[in-house]
C-alpha cells in the first residue's frame, strides 16, 4: 500500500473498537474528505479528468437519451441516460417500482449506435432488462415532486427559482437504487478492482452518481427552454452548486456492514487513523488553522439548511446546531501555539453530543489532505483472505477469544424477549433484505445470520460444553451450526473494528444507524430518516459539476 497503517500505530489517540462501533455513534456519523465521492472529485481534478456530453437526443416532452463521457488518462466511461415521460401516479420512492422518470447505465467504454439500441431496450426495465459485462453501473430516478416542475417553470418564465425551495429540497431527481459489482449481469468488481480510478470503494457508482446530477440540471434547463422558448434562462450558477442527487435508501443496504465485516474494518481504521494523525500533530499551521474553520463554517451553512421531519432526526439536529455553536467559541479560545493543539480541541470535543463529536472529527480532518490523503489506498480489501477456518487452535483457545472479542455480546441478556425481538430475513417479492419482529410476523424460520450477538452467545455455551482441547475442526465437525460464527471470530482477531457491537436483533435497534454510517463514507448529506428503516440523503451537494472546469475536491 501507498500508505498503509497498522493497528499498533499512535495507539494513544485511536478510539477503541467499543467506543467506535457502537450503533448509537455510527447513526451519527458524518462524511469527511475520505469519503468516496470526495476521493473520486480529487482524483478527477489531480489527473485532469475531461468530461463532454456527445450524446443528447432528447425532445420537447422531456423523452429521449443522452450520453456523458468521462475521459481518464487511460480509459473512458460513458454515462447513458434515458428520459421518460412518467404519469405522477406511477413515481415512488419504492424498490418494487417498474417505471421511473429516468435511467441510466455507466458503460465501459464508448457505446456505438448499436449498444445506445442495446441499452435502450433493456435499462429502462432494470432489473427485468438485460444487461452484460460492458456495463459497470445500473441507475433510476425519479423527479422531486416539490421542485422539479417549480424550477422548469420558473427558468420557463426567465427567472431563477425560488432559493428557500432549493434550500429546502436540495435536489432534483433522486435515485432508488444504483446497482453495481456484478448486479443484474454487470460486470463483476472483480473487472475493475486494479484500476486505480476505480480501486476505491465503491467508485463507478459515485462516478454514475456525479453525471446523474448533472443530467437532472441537463433536463431541466432543456423542458424550460422548449416551454419558454427565448425567455427561458439558465439556472444561475450558485443555486444549481446547492443542488445535489437524492437517494432513498432502505433495508436493502442495511446488512451490508455486517456482511463485510474486515470491509468494514477498513473502513473504521482509515478513519481512525487519519484522526490519530492530526491528534498527533505537534503543531497547527496558520493554513490548517485557517483550513478548519473554513470547514467549521460550512458545517454551520450546512446544519443551517439541513431540514427533517423525523423526530429522531429533529432532535439530533438541534444538538448539532448547539454544539457547532460551542465548537465556534472554543474555536476563539483555542491556543493555537500550544503543542498538539488538535489533541486538545479534540479531548474538549467529548463533552459534546455525538452528533457534536462526529461532526468535530469531519471538521479536524478536512485541513490534513497532506497528511490523511493517502489513506484512500487502504480502503479496500481482500475478503478472500479472511474465509479460511484455522480448525488447528483449541477450544479452549477459541473460547478465550470469543470472551476478548465478544465481550461485548456475553454481557446480553438473550433469555430476554426483547434481545431477540426482531429477526433479518430476505423478501419473496424483490429478493431484498427485510425485518421482522417476532412477536407478530411469520418467517423467523427463514432468519438471515445477521444477529451476530446472539450467534456469539450460542457459540460460546456450545464451546463451554466441549473439551478444552479439542481442535476447532473436530468441534466443527460435531457443530457445523456454528461455522460461521468461528469464521468471525477468526476475522474480528485480526481485525478489531470488524463487528458492530451492539445487538442488531434488539427491539430497540435502529436501521437507520447502519444505513447512516455507511452512507456517511459514500459522502452522503441532509441525512432525513423517513421512518427507523429508510432515509432519504443528497450526494455532491455543493460539489462541481461534471461539465464545469475542474474544482478542488
Amino acid at each position: 500500500m501507498a500508505d498503509g497503517f497498522r493497528t499498533e500505530d499512535r495507539p494513544a489517540f485511536r478510539r477503541p473498537p467499543s467506543d467506535v462501533m457502537r450503533l448509537a455513534r455510527m447513526g451519527s456519523a458524518h462524511p469527511t474528505r475520505l469519503s468516496f465521492l470526495r476521493i473520486l472529485l480529487r482524483r478527477v481534478r489531480d489527473e485532469g479528468w475531461r468530461v463532454d456530453r456527445p450524446v443528447w437526443s432528447v425532445d420537447d416532452s422531456g423523452v429521449g437519451r443522452a450520453a456523458y463521457r468521462v475521459r481518464t488518462p487511460e480509459r473512458t466511461y460513458c454515462l447513458v441516460a434515458f428520459a421518460h415521460d412518467l404519469p405522477p401516479d406511477q413515481r415512488t420512492d419504492r424498490v418494487i417500482a417498474t417505471a421511473w422518470d429516468a435511467t441510466f447505465a455507466l458503460v465501459d467504454g464508448e457505446p456505438g449506435e448499436a449498444d445506445l439500441d442495446r441499452l435502450q431496450a433493456n435499462v429502462p426495465l432494470q432489473e427485468a432488462g438485460r444487461i452484460g459485462p460492458r456495463e459497470l453501473c445500473l441507475s433510476r430516478a425519479n423527479r422531486s415532486v416539490r421542485l422539479f416542475e417549480h424550477v422548469v417553470d420558473r427558468l420557463a418564465e426567465g427567472q431563477q427559482p425560488d432559493p428557500s425551495q432549493i434550500a429546502e429540497v436540495g435536489y432534483l431527481m433522486r435515485t432508488t437504487a444504483v446497482y453495481g459489482s456484478g448486479k443484474f449481469g454487470a460486470a463483476d468488481r472483480a473487472v475493475i478492482a486494479d484500476r486505480p480510478e476505480l480501486s476505491a470503494p465503491f467508485q463507478a457508482e459515485m462516478l454514475t452518481v456525479w453525471l446523474i446530477r448533472q443530467f437532472t440540471v441537463d433536463i431541466v434547463e432543456h423542458l424550460a427552454a422548449a416551454r419558454g422558448g427565448d425567455r427561458a434562462v439558465r439556472m444561475d450558477r450558485e443555486l444549481r452548486r446547492q443542488l445535489g442527487v437524492g437517494n432513498s435508501t432502505g433495508l436493502g443496504m442495511a446488512p451490508f456492514l455486517v456482511r463485510h465485516p474486515m470491509l468494514l474494518d477498513h473502513w473504521m481504521q482509515v478513519r481512525e487513523e487519519a484522526l490519530a494523525r492530526v491528534r498527533a500533530a505537534e503543531n497547527a499551521s496558520e493554513e490548517t488553522v485557517a483550513g478548519a474553520r473554513a470547514a467549521l463554517d460550512a458545517a454551520r451553512e450546512n446544519a443551517a439548511r439541513w431540514r427533517s421531519e423525523h423526530p429522531i432526526q429533529v432532535r439530533k439536529l438541534a444538538d448539532l446546531r448547539a454544539d457547532l455553536d460551542r465548537i465556534a467559541e472554543r474555536f476563539e479560545a483555542q491556543d493555537w501555539t500550544e503543542r498538539y493543539p488538535w489533541a486538545t480541541l479534540w479531548d474538549w470535543g467529548h463533552g459534546l453530543t455525538l452528533e457534536g463529536e462526529e461532526a468535530l472529527l469531519s471538521i479536524l480532518l478536512e485541513p490534513h489532505g497532506a497528511l490523511i490523503d493517502g489513506l484512500a489506498h487502504c480502503l479496500s480489501a481482500d475478503e478472500g483472505t479472511g474465509f479460511r477456518i484455522d480448525g488447528t487452535v483449541s477450544v479452549a483457545e477459541t473460547r478465550a477469544a470469543l470472551e476478548r472479542r465478544y465481550d461485548w455480546a456475553l454481557s446480553m441478556d438473550f433469555d430476554a424477549a426483547a434481545a431477540r425481538e426482531k429477526f433479518w430475513y430476505v423478501s419473496e417479492e424483490k429478493l431484498e433484505p427485510r425485518l421482522g419482529e417476532r412477536s407478530r410476523d411469520a418467517g423467523a424460520e427463514r432468519e438471515l445470520p445477521l444477529g451476530i450477538a446472539g450467534l456469539a452467545v450460542a457459540f460460546h455455551a456450545a464451546l463451554t460444553g466441549a473439551e478444552d482441547e479439542m481442535p476447532l475442526a473436530a468441534f466443527l465437525m460435531a457443530h457445523p451450526e456454528h461455522r460461521y460464527m468461528a469464521r468471525r471470530l477468526q476475522v474480528a482477531a485480526r481485525y478489531p473494528y470488524s463487528e458492530v457491537q451492539d445487538n442488531l436483533t434488539d427491539a430497540g435497534m435502529l436501521p437507520i444507524d447502519l444505513l447512516r454510517c455507511k452512507l456517511a463514507f459514500f459522502g452522503a448529506s441532509r441525512f432525513d430518516p423517513r421512518s427507523d428503516r429508510w432515509v432519504r440523503i443528497s450526494l455532491f451537494q455543493d460539489a462541481p459539476y461534471p461539465l464545469d472546469p475542474p474544482e478542488a475536491g
